[in-house]
């Protein structure tokens, strides 16, 4: 298909746009993802091949803006044309666009792949029929290269592992492809090639997997690690190349395999030294890890500020429907800890978890908030995440709602809508599903909120105060910035979860919820004069003739 020897070609990958509004856009327009930076490195270093990503969060750097928002891929076509394009399926909530994406390219004759997590069972034969042409699964750094090669003509298309395309309009998949572990032998991720983005905070990995299962995460299979040196020689050369100073690593859970995370931690501490140059990190990691002094001091002392904590739920039916195997009442304590050690903790949680069946549970949303509000207050957490439960595909949530034909269909409620901020499935009684996004709208209002600004009024009329602290400058400074800053973050989340509320009467998304509950045979709690409340824990809806049904 292509001709090597007389030009060369170029592979183009594509970070869809995020939904109009997403609480995520923030810090989406300061990183990008990993995953397409390794698969566009992977492909430019092959012959006569030129790789570049496309984050259409991140076009602040002279970036072709279309009008309706995202790049403009016409544009993109008369100064560079692509030859392939690869589009990134790893958050379902894009999707709507990466089709939007691959028909335009598509239209035009250009061969395109999607690979990602959202990409798995009926979603490949739907993608296939949506102007994609191979899907693959899995991870990609090795099958794009050896696809690439068959569409060259040097190898069999039909004896590459881990894609699926279609054949006489028949789905073909061909045997999953064996899981990367020999990672020496990849290229470091080139963030050079992710055209027209300013990225301050870049995402390294070491270890890939996660041995928790938990019921609604898309992160199976045991831990693999590439060795410490080569997590710490991607620090190197980003700092060194491109004046990096912060850094997310995106491991699914940080201190696996403890002993080399200590000897990274080591390394990296070292290396700073020999800089004399202190560099900022963010982690994600499992409450327990709250028992390991060693590993919480190494980490302090490596430029670890920040850990992000999947608390998930304060309620101990709920962890136990996750799979998560801790006791809510150590969390707080746990939780402290990290707070003592000098962290900034992130806590992440899903509101509204649904159980098992046959599980008796009926506690109201109003206790539920309550629950978590408390909870937040006594873990002492710096700034929080809450979002509802979605039941991404490929997941046994997925699976076990599915089966109960709780989910709404996406006719109605899109994928779109599939990012944690909007119920796309019937909860547990007694929430509904306005009762459910009502609460968790008003856990986030009531954590940032507008009520800050005289607070950051007072922490600078506090500042000379530090002169107390001349004995332990450093000890007086972290404490009054930690004050500082969370209490601008939390009127800058004011901010966000504000606008969120602005665009979401635009949308007009509870019209759309009421007929995917009525497709599935639910009267819904929506009309002229209904009332949705957190507070009391239930949908009002006033009929006519004044007869008030109480639902759920």
């Amino acid at each position: 298909m292509f001709d090597t020897a007389s030009k060369r070609h170029r592979f183009r990958v594509v970070v869809p746009a995020y939904p109009a509004f997403n609480v995520y856009s923030n810090i989406a327009r300061v990183t990008t993802s990993l995953g397409p930076v390794l698969v566009a490195t992977n492909v430019n270093r092959m012959a006569a091949w030129d790789a570049e990503v496309i984050d259409e969060n991140n076009l602040r750097l002279h970036g072709p803006v279309a009008p309706g928002g995202g790049a403009d891929h016409a544009w993109l076509q008369r100064q560079r044309p692509a030859d392939v394009v690869g589009l990134y399926g790893g958050l379902t909530s894009t999707v709507p666009r990466l089709y939007a994406i691959a028909r335009f390219y598509k239209e035009r004759g250009i061969v395109t792949v999607a690979g990602g997590q959202h990409f798995s069972g009926a979603n490949i034969p739907d993608a296939l029929s949506r102007g994609i042409d191979y899907v693959v699964t899995g991870e990609g750094e090795e099958t794009i290269r050896e696809l690439i090669e068959g569409l060259e003509g040097r190898r069999d298309i039909g004896g590459i592992r881990g894609i699926a395309y279609l054949k006489d309009g028949v789905c073909v998949r061909t045997p999953a492809r064996e899981q990367l572990r020999d990672f020496d032998k990849l290229p470091l991720p080139d963030f050079g090639l992710v055209r027209y983005a300013k990225i301050k905070v870049y995402p390294v990995e070491r270890i890939r997997g996660c041995g928790m299962d938990c019921e609604f995460c898309t992160v199976k299979g045991a831990p693999r690690a590439a060795c410490p040196e080569r997590l710490l020689e991607q620090v190197r050369v980003l700092v060194e190349t491109r004046d990096a100073r912060h850094f997310f690593i995106v491991d699914d859970l940080f201190g696996q395999h403890r002993e080399e995370t200590l000897e990274f931690c080591r390394g990296l501490k070292a290396y700073q030294a020999s800089i004399r140059k202190r560099l900022d990190f963010t982690v994600q990691i499992r409450l327990d890890k709250a028992r390991d002094p060693a590993l919480l001091a190494a980490m302090r002392a490596a430029g670890i500020n920040m850990v992000c904590i999947g608390f998930e739920s304060p309620i101990a039916e709920e962890l136990k429907a996750m799979n998560k195997h801790i006791d809510p009442r150590e969390m707080v304590a746990l939780a402290r800890v990290f707070h003592a050690s000098g962290f900034l903790v992130h806590g992440m949680f899903i509101f509204g978890y649904p159980l098992d069946n046959g599980a008796a549970f009926d506690m109201t949303a109003r206790e539920r908030a309550r629950r978590y509000q408390a909870f937040i207050r006594q873990a002492r957490l710096d700034t929080i995440q809450v979002l509802l439960p979605v039941p991404l595909p490929g997941t046994r949530l997925s699976e076990r709602l599915q089966g109960q034909a709780r989910i709404f269909d996406t006719a109605d409620v899109g994928w779109e809508y599939y990012d944690g901020n909007f119920p796309v499935f019937e909860p547990d009684a007694p929430l509904t599903p306005e009762d459910m996004q009502a609460a968790q709208r008003h856990i986030m209002a009531w954590f940032y909120r507008p009520g800050y600004a005289l607070k950051l009024a007072f922490d600078v009329l506090i500042f000379p105060a530090l002169v107390f602290f001349l004995h332990d400058i450093r000890c007086g400074w972290r404490h009054w910035y930690r004050g500082w800053r969370n209490d601008l973050i939390r009127l800058a989340g004011w901010g966000i979860v504000r606008g969120w509320s602005v665009n979401f009467k635009k949308d007009g998304f509870l019209g759309k919820l009421k007929e995917a509950r009525e497709r599935i045979g639910l009267r819904p709690c929506v009309s002229s004069r209904a009332r949705v409340s957190w507070a009391y824990g239930y949908c009002e809806k006033t009929e006519n003739n004044n007869k008030t049904e109480v639902c759920g």
